[in-house]
């Protein structure tokens, strides 16, 4: 395979995006734009990718440094005047690196790395290539010029074309191969001289010409023309995440991740999920997501930036966020796992529930009604209905820690700091401010008291 570099061409602000953010840090399929095309290209094996900058720099540049160090530089295009004064602005990288460029478009989130290693592989025995698509509505895109003898000898600008180019339906797809030195010294040339076109822009596609006068240009049709959807508005935003989200619950169903309802189930490009994991309608699984085989995801869940182990069962309208679930443990339905919360294996952690940064070690229960935050519980404790761990003394947060074997009755409230030992019991209704020894039973209620004929008195009055 060829040597070559990757040019990011994303200097653009996206004006029609109508958004006071620049066009390339808008997501799709819970990624920046600019993170996908990043993505293929490595993944491509592009030995180096230059990133070309204008708008909001520094803010794509700090997505870029934490997401992607070390293995991009940028150039910055100071004024947008078009592709070719775009990649001229980064002459620097066409002296000293692969002895061939990739220039692939910034906004154009769903191209993948098969696609552009299958454009680079065809285009061995040239010198200049260019990636096209066959539309049935062109629109505006810039038209393929090409001879009787189908050889490439052009590309004209929808503003530019006469009515009959216009007709053409193959269009320029945005992504280029070249010798990084042809690019150096034709693009001075270009930039050197005043623009001959209707926009006044220095275009790529002007090198066009001039490569075909030496050799023959490849132009290499797209195998699927979705996959060069750039982004300009909202509309492409929403047609490009609906490609993406279709690709990806096709590339998992392939893996053996069952998709009840693919239409209506939501998965981030960053998400992994093993084989045999069920996924029910309308589940939404966003982030550095992990699911392992088996588990089942039941309607309405929200999963974010967690970790669901093997055989675990989340089920309907629970949300989980920054936490980890083991194995074969039950959520829900309507469980609300809040960040930094760890549930171990065997657990169950029934409907209404809340935790916040809590970890629950095996076989642990709590299993409705009930909300645990910064509480340590040990295994097999059973967390009875209605019960709180008052955590908050409205300065600081306090731990509670109950420990295992132990027996929670409903409707108590524990003010920590306080620890609920090995084995311990907690009656029915109390409200606990002092530890629980092991063994022992912690009881802190008024003691009842019955009046008899007090109701039959009271109905009587009433009467």
């Amino acid at each position: 395979m060829r040597s070559f570099q990757s040019i990011v061409l994303a200097a653009g602000k996206g004006t029609r995006m109508k958004s006071e953010h620049v066009k390339v840090l808008h997501e799709v399929a819970g990624k920046p734009i600019i993170g996908h095309v990043m993505q293929a290209s490595l993944d491509a094996g592009a030995e180096r990718v230059v990133v070309i900058l204008g708008h909001q720099r520094a803010e794509v540049e700090a997505y870029l440094e934490r997401e992607f160090p070390g293995k991009y530089v940028v150039a910055l295009q100071e004024e947008q005047k078009g592709t070719g004064h775009a990649v001229q602005s980064c002459s620097q990288y066409l002296t000293d690196g692969p002895e061939f460029s990739l220039i692939v478009s910034g906004d154009v989130p769903n191209m993948d790395a098969a696609t552009l290693k299958a454009f680079i592989d065809a285009s061995q025995n040239f010198g200049f290539a260019v990636m096209t698509a066959l539309l049935d509505d062109p629109a505006h895109y810039g038209r393929i010029v090409r001879t009787d003898e189908c050889d490439m000898v052009g590309i004209v600008e929808y503003k530019d074309a006469s009515p009959e180019q216009r007709a053409i339906n193959e269009i320029n797809a945005g992504f280029y191969l070249a010798q990084s030195s042809f690019l150096r010294v034709e693009l001075d040339k270009l930039c050197a001289a005043p623009p001959h076109n209707a926009a006044g822009e220095y275009y790529l596609t002007d090198l066009i010409e001039i490569a075909a006068n030496d050799a023959v240009v490849l132009g290499w049709p797209v195998p699927d023309a979705r996959k060069i959807q750039g982004v300009n508005t909202r509309v492409d935003l929403a047609a490009a995440e609906s490609y993406a989200r279709e690709t990806i619950n096709h590339r998992l169903m392939l893996d053996g991740v069952t998709m009840l309802s693919p239409q209506t189930t939501y998965v981030d490009a960053t998400v992994e999920i093993g084989p045999d994991a069920v996924l029910h309608p309308n589940v939404y699984i966003y982030g550095k997501t992990t699911i392992a085989s088996g588990a089942v995801i039941e309607p309405g869940s929200v999963i974010t930036n967690s970790s669901i182990g093997p055989d675990a069962h989340i089920k309907a309208q629970s949300y989980i966020t920054n936490a980890t679930v083991g194995a074969r443990t039950a959520i829900g339905p309507m469980a609300h796992i809040r960040p930094d919360s760890r549930i171990g294996s065997d657990c169950k952690v029934g409907n209404f529930v809340e935790i916040k940064k809590t970890s629950l070690a095996d076989g642990a229960k709590a299993s409705h009604l009930t909300y645990l935050g910064d509480a340590v519980v040990g295994e097999k404790a059973n967390v009875g209905a209605g019960t709180i761990t008052c955590n908050y003394d409205g300065k600081r947060k306090h731990v509670t820690t109950i420990g295992a074997g132990a027996f929670i009755g409903s409707n108590s409230a524990l003010v920590a700091p306080i620890t609920i030992a090995d084995g311990a019991y907690v009656g029915a209704g109390s409200t606990l401010t002092k530890d629980v020894p092991e063994g022992a039973l912690g009881v802190a209620r008024g003691r009842q008291q019955n009046i008899d004929g007090w109701a039959r008195r009271r109905r009587s009055t009433e009467e």
